[in-house]
């Protein structure tokens, strides 16, 4: 039995099992650090008898992801309030007492996909969230891509055009990247409206496709993805996919000569299967791979005779 932990940025996600279909699920908002993890903490050992092999956290970030950090496992510079330089992932440690396995979010959501969703028999795709912030994960050669920390792909830079859209963009670092002009709460403060009660016709849409395209369009010429997973809040819209697929298309202007991209975007760019529960599901596979590791720890040791 493993438990999960989905930490995002407004709610926590918080679950025990071993797959999608044997989850004991909650969710409860996100307060301070102490209380927060608190509750996931009571959670996880009630569900559980005091039996979880290990846990897996999906975490919105930036975090440390380095194994020989001091700060492995902190949430670093986000924010949100009060999170900064947080020890998220020792504290779940030694609260609970079993392996914890940590990584962003995005790159859990991707993890989940990969393993029961819409990207089963795919090396290389990427995971995207557009919602409150924008994320994503890239799985390259069966591996989720870390480098020198992981990927801000929400934080990229793309062509901003004031005469068509003046606003100045959200993000408290950058301003208009991605995430500050693209984001839900981009779209409300631009629009003074929540993103979902736009209606289908509203110019919003057009310049939220466009945003959104232009970053496919990044993503496509330096990671060469065999498909991309598209979810969040913003993109419960259904209708916007058609719409994001038909400005990549003309972005990428057939360049990048792939039947994907030149017959079938329709399935190119989709929908993540599991929906919202893509990153608490693939928090237990992070659960899997902190328990596999400790097995094989185990067996390295010399035995005593």
């Amino acid at each position: 039995m493993f438990g999960a932990i989905e930490a995002g940025g407004t709610k926590f996600v918080c679950a025990v099992g071993t797959g999608p279909d044997d989850l004991k699920l909650t969710e409860f908002p996100t307060t301070s650090p102490r209380a927060t993890t608190a509750s996931a903490i009571d959670f996880l050992r009630e569900q559980s008898n005091g039996k979880l092999k290990a846990v897996g956290i999906g975490s919105f970030g930036p975090v440390d992801l380095r194994l020989n950090s001091s700060t492995f496992g902190y949430i670093t510079s986000t924010p949100k309030s009060g999170w900064q330089n947080y020890d998220f992932a020792g504290a779940i440690r030694t609260a609970l007492r079993v392996p914890v396995g940590f990584d962003t979010d995005v790159n859990a959501a991707a993890l989940g996909e990969a393993r029961w969703g819409a990207a089963q028999s795919l090396s290389d795709f990427l995971y995207l969230t557009i919602g409150t912030g924008i994320g994503g994960g890239a799985v390259v050669n069966g591996r989720v891509l870390h480098g020198l920390l992981h990927p801000e792909m929400g934080h990229i830079r793309i062509p901003h055009d004031f005469n068509r859209d003046p606003y100045a963009g959200s993000c408290p670092f950058h301003g208009d990247c991605l995430e500050g002009l693209a984001s839900g709460p981009a779209m409300q403060q631009r629009w003074s409206v929540p993103p979902e009660d736009l209606p289908a016709n509203h110019p919003a849409w057009v310049l939220e496709a466009h945003y959104l395209a232009l970053g496919l369009a990044n993503w496509v010429c330096t990671l060469s993805p065999r498909c991309i997973l598209v979810g969040g809040g913003v993109m419960r819209q259904a209708w916007l996919f058609e719409m994001i697929r038909e400005d990549l298309a003309r972005l990428l202007n057939g360049y990048v000569r792939a039947k994907e991209l030149m017959e079938n975007l329709n399935q190119y760019v989709i929908p993540p299967r599991l929906g919202n529960r893509s990153g608490i599901i693939g928090a237990l596979v992070l659960a899997e791979h902190a328990d596999q590791k400790q097995q094989e720890l185990a067996a390295s040791l010399p035995t005593s005779k």
